[in-house]
């Protein structure tokens, strides 16, 4: 039987294995020896990651080494105890969305570590940041009318930069409108626009991460413009919480292989076209 598991790693050390060239120690904090010290040992750990170019920290400490797969040695690690690393890569898929996925892999000392970061755990999502881009008014206000958003509606937002959505939306009759800003100078930005507007008791900006601990089962309208990547990661909360009726209207990007009920194309007032897409939440099959 394993002994307790240690506190995390002793800070970490690690020798750092390159195809062609010598070893190299990569410092960063090693425990000091102690002349009692029981037998030691290391492990190799072994890390795939999603990208070449993605950025590997191992217990926050940022490694400098480049490649899809990557392999480290860890320092002296005290024989027959359980140890506990926690892995974090983040990567841009495009040019507006960084992704953040973290893994935690508990070994005994001496035991191989293999880290497959190239697939997202469902108990761990990964964290997606976006840069916000406006949507047209003129796109907005097709949003509204794909939406048909009413008297008695509630709209949610993840991301709404500067309010613009949530803002046509209660004026297009929308009862109530609820923003999730990541970004502390949008947030202000929308609450500074909602002001303007005179909505302040109508619209609500919350400053946070909208893919965590979020209740997103008031709403019955959801206004998106995002990214598929992060789409993907609302989906599975919005399955759950979503009531049946409920809709959801995205610019541009869909959600996984939810096959939208109406897709537009609109010739905007720039004569660019763009896309829209409305889903409706059905009832759950018992």
């Amino acid at each position: 039987m394993f002994t307790p598991r240690t506190a995390r790693a002793f800070g970490l050390a690690f020798a750092v294995f390159f195809t062609s060239a010598s070893l190299a120690t990569l410092s960063v904090g090693a425990q000091p020896e102690k002349k009692d010290a029981a037998q030691k040992v290391k492990s190799k750990i072994k890390i795939t990651l999603p990208r070449e170019d993605a950025e590997l920290k191992i217990e926050d400490k940022l490694m400098k080494v480049t490649g899809v797969t990557r392999e480290f040695e860890t320092p002296d690690l005290e024989a027959g105890k359980l140890y506990e690393y926690t892995f974090t890569t983040t990567w841009a898929p495009n040019n507006y969305t960084i992704l953040t996925r973290t893994k935690s892999i508990e070994f005994k000392a001496g035991d191989d570590v293999v880290a497959d970061l190239t697939k997202a755990d469902p108990k761990v999502p990964d964290a997606a940041k976006i840069r916000w881009v406006p949507t047209p008014d003129d796109i907005v206000d097709e949003m509204m009318k794909l939406g048909k958003i009413g008297k008695d509606d509630v709209v949610y937002e993840p991301g709404p930069g500067d309010g613009r959505m949530l803002i046509a939306a209660v004026k297009k009759g929308a009862k109530k409108g609820v923003g999730i800003e990541l970004d502390p100078k949008k947030a202000e930005e929308a609450r500074e626009n909602i002001k303007k507007a005179g909505l302040e008791k109508q619209i609500t900006i919350i400053e946070g991460d909208a893919l965590k601990d979020r209740d997103y089962s008031e709403a019955t309208v959801v206004l998106l413009y995002m990214g598929n990547e992060f789409n993907d990661l609302l989906r599975p909360i919005l399955d759950k919480q979503l009531k049946a009726g409920s809709r959801i209207v995205s610019h541009r990007f869909v959600i996984g292989d939810w096959k939208p009920d109406t897709t537009k194309t609109i010739t905007g007032a720039d004569g660019d076209e763009y896309l829209i897409h409305l889903w409706t939440v059905k009832e759950k099959k018992k």
